[in-house]
């Protein structure tokens, strides 16, 4: 049998600990999520986007969230929060990281730990939302923005490993939804990648102050009937903090309000 579900996934952010020279405080990957029997007339919501931001039908190129003027990320925001899909982000506060050398030590450490958290609650969201309707085998293909450097050959062995120690330590994929062999990566102009990248550039910018002090919590705002939950709640399932040392953070920093008033946030 064929897999059940497609899941596309992008980041927003970096990697990086200088934030005395511009390294931004906060790492976003973000999923979107589709079955995979609606997935191409789902993902063609940004022909629909281009065509009402006057884009030429021979243009190839993607929609990149960062390269749009504000009010041309309001159309495609809002084609997404109404579309047959599902996202899960996850968001690192990189100073609340108490040893940042153990993921400065090798390449992509802190993007392969970010992204097991990620594919953990894809995992849960499509077990969860299998039915005797959903065609095919219940696993999920796993469709990454090939960034640069980067070996999913090894994302795959550091999968395995996981896979492997499963039993005796807290690793919750659930491995009939995540295969391994069933991961790959595409270059950006993959209209479901376009619609992840949307996603987690507009959790970054509510979570990530500006130059001038300001946040834009508006995208987020519009994207959460989207969001993964479970019984309403979105802390831990489609949005996952890291590491819980940011939690005061989240309490307190007024620009973080929207996680009380939209997403329920009272509990931590």
């Amino acid at each position: 049998m064929t897999n059940s579900f497609v899941v596309y996934i992008d980041e927003s952010g970096d990697e990086g600990f200088q934030f005395e020279k511009g390294s931004p405080k906060w790492f976003v990957l973000a999923a979107a999520i589709t079955e995979k029997d609606i997935d191409l007339e789902t993902v063609k919501l940004i022909d629909d986007v281009r065509q009402k931001l006057g884009r030429v039908p021979n243009d190839t190129e993607p929609l990149h969230f960062r390269k749009l003027k504000h009010e041309q990320r309001l159309p495609l925001v809002h084609q997404i929060a109404l579309a047959r899909v599902k996202t899960v982000v996850v968001l690192i506060h990189k100073p609340s990281i108490s040893s940042p050398e153990v993921f400065q030590q090798q390449r992509n450490q802190l993007y392969f730990y970010t992204a097991r958290l990620l594919l953990e609650r894809v995992s849960w969201y499509c077990r969860d939302h299998k039915t005797i309707h959903t065609k095919g085998d219940g696993s999920a293909e796993i469709i990454f923005s090939n960034r640069g450097g980067m070996k999913y050959d090894e994302f795959r062995i550091y999968l395995e490993s996981l896979k492997m120690k499963a039993e005796t330590a807290d690793i919750l994929i659930d491995w009939n939804v995540i295969k391994a062999e069933q991961i790959t990566a595409f270059a950006a102009k993959r209209m479901g990648l376009q619609i992840a990248d949307a996603i987690a550039s507009s959790f970054f910018y509510a979570v990530q102050v500006n130059q001038y002090g300001f946040n834009e919590d508006r995208y987020l705002r519009m994207l959460q009937p989207i969001v993964y939950n479970h019984k309403g709640r979105y802390n831990g399932y489609g949005l996952k903090f890291w590491p819980r040392e940011c939690e005061t953070i989240l309490r307190t920093e007024s620009h973080l309000g929207w996680l009380k008033e939209v997403y329920r946030f009272e509990e931590m």
